[in-house]
């Protein structure tokens, strides 16, 4: 497919209450909806003196532990390290294993420098952070929500026997990094699931994508990647580093950089959303916002729209003018997608940290799904948002829970929801809206730009013929 997004740039968000009338002299006072933040202060500051400034850096927010992670091995040292790991014992990597070498690899985890041992998984795994080491052995805390390990089977761990250093080969048997020295331990993987997702339910996608026919030991090291991870695909050029991400957004002098991410198709209540919140971070004294439309492009469940047809969804939305391509910057997030909710947000906001973004937009249900084997959702739907407001080690980002959209039946467009004339909107869910799709249902009008619903009803028309095709050859 081909795609026509332009690298751009935009705002972001935080814990501000955006619904507030405009003051004449704007003051940026964040809305303690669930805590206070020490924050608040500094952001005050910045605001009074903004226009004072010449040169706006929008390095607005440091990265986890101070120092921006960058793995990838340089150039002139690549032929050594290679030759380096072809001695070396071998552990294969899935699909699934290489895109999180690809997340520790560019920093999106920073202060990670590799697979975790065990003292950091049991951080990550119980306190959803780690605490940093200082001279003392004590340091601040930086959030790590999510566990980022690596598998290996019993027959791995005999080979690999006193090692101290480990190869890691791609799904296309090219060894992609070195793993420096490796501690191995053993991977519980009921406690895992439970403390990560808080059920053990069957029906768990990245539990039986990944973890179930996972080996029983984790390995962990400092990681080395020989060089940077590419797709091949025609996407590589929309996966962005955080490290790239923040020299675009000082090349544009954002002052103000806010992320939105989504996994599924933009609709016209998520550009209102954004641009909602561009105009009245403008109001709030901020004079380049710059949005972050950040979809995420690791693994995702089967029956979500994939990757290349939401890139190319996104193209149609700016094409369409419906987003401003000249104040926004498209760019693809390489994380797998665990479907943990509460715990799994924090993930996405903190590596948004990394990223350079000082504003992360959460809305309902943020990484959750319906409960596998009942009917209702996994996890509250308000709970993503109070757990980023508390989260440890997110105290810097400004999180900002956005109003509900839905499609105002009169105005016949998506609007913020008006609780005082309910019956006049219409939800329409991710699933009803594929339904619409697959079935060349149109939606309503002004529920999503024609460009962007057209690429959707060419996929599921696809879908559809290869599944007729399937169905006469057998």
């Amino acid at each position: 497919m081909s795609l026509t997004i332009k690298l751009r740039i935009a705002p972001t968000i935080s814990h501000f209450d955006l619904n507030r009338k405009t003051q004449k002299n704007p003051i940026i006072s964040r809305t303690p909806i669930y805590h206070s933040n020490k924050l608040s202060t500094s952001l005050l500051f910045r605001t009074k003196k903004m226009a004072a400034s010449h040169v706006v850096k929008s390095s607005l927010i440091e990265p986890d532990g101070g120092v921006l992670i960058d793995l990838v091995v340089p150039e002139n040292q690549r032929e050594l390290k290679a030759s380096q790991a072809e001695g070396m014992e071998k552990v294969q990597l899935t699909k699934i294993d290489l895109e999180w070498v690809h997340v520790i690899s560019e920093g999106w985890a920073s202060p990670l420098k590799g697979f975790m041992r065990e003292d950091e998984y049991l951080q990550s795994l119980h306190f959803n952070s780690l605490r940093m080491k200082n001279d003392d052995g004590y340091g601040s805390i930086v959030n790590m929500s999510l566990p980022i390990v690596l598998a290996i089977d019993d027959a791995t761990k005999e080979k690999i026997g006193g090692a101290n250093d480990v190869a890691l080969v791609g799904p296309d048997q090219k060894i992609v990094a070195i793993l420096r020295s490796i501690e191995i331990y053993k991977h519980n993987k009921e406690e895992r699931i439970a403390r990560t997702w808080g059920t053990i339910a069957p029906g768990l996608p990245y539990v039986e994508e990944v973890i179930t026919p996972s080996g029983n030991w984790l390995i962990g090291g400092d990681l080395e990647v020989l060089s940077p991870i590419k797709y091949n695909d025609g996407l590589d050029s929309y996966r962005l580093s955080p490290k790239q991400l923040r020299k675009e957004f000082d090349r544009r002098q954002a002052d103000a950089v806010f992320a939105f991410q989504l996994r599924n198709p933009v609709h016209n209540g998520h550009a209102l959303l954004m641009n909602d919140t561009r105009r009245r971070l403008l109001d709030m004294g901020y004079k380049n916002p710059i949005l972050l439309l950040h979809p995420l492009g690791g693994y995702t469940k089967a029956d979500d729209v994939p990757l290349d047809v939401r890139m190319e969804q996104h193209s149609k939305v700016l094409e369409d003018g419906v987003l401003d391509p000249e104040t926004t910057i498209v760019s693809i997030f390489p994380s797998p997608m665990h479907y943990a909710g509460p715990t799994e947000v924090q993930w996405h906001a903190k590596a948004r940290i990394n990223a350079g973004a000082n504003f992360y937009i959460v809305g309902r249900d943020p990484a959750g799904m319906g409960h596998p084997t009942e009917k209702r959702d996994l996890y509250d739907p308000d709970h993503g948002k109070k757990v980023l407001s508390m989260a440890p080690g997110l105290e810097k980002l400004n999180i900002l829970p956005f109003r509900v959209a839905a499609y105002d039946t009169v105005a016949k467009q998506m609007a913020f929801f008006d609780p005082s004339r309910a019956k006049d909107f219409l939800f329409i869910s991710g699933t009803k809206m594929r339904t619409f799709a697959r079935t060349g249902e149109s939606p309503p009008n002004g529920f999503m730009c024609p460009g962007g619903w057209e690429v959707l009803v060419k996929y599921y028309a696809s879908l559809q013929t290869e599944e007729a095709k399937a169905t006469v050859s057998a």
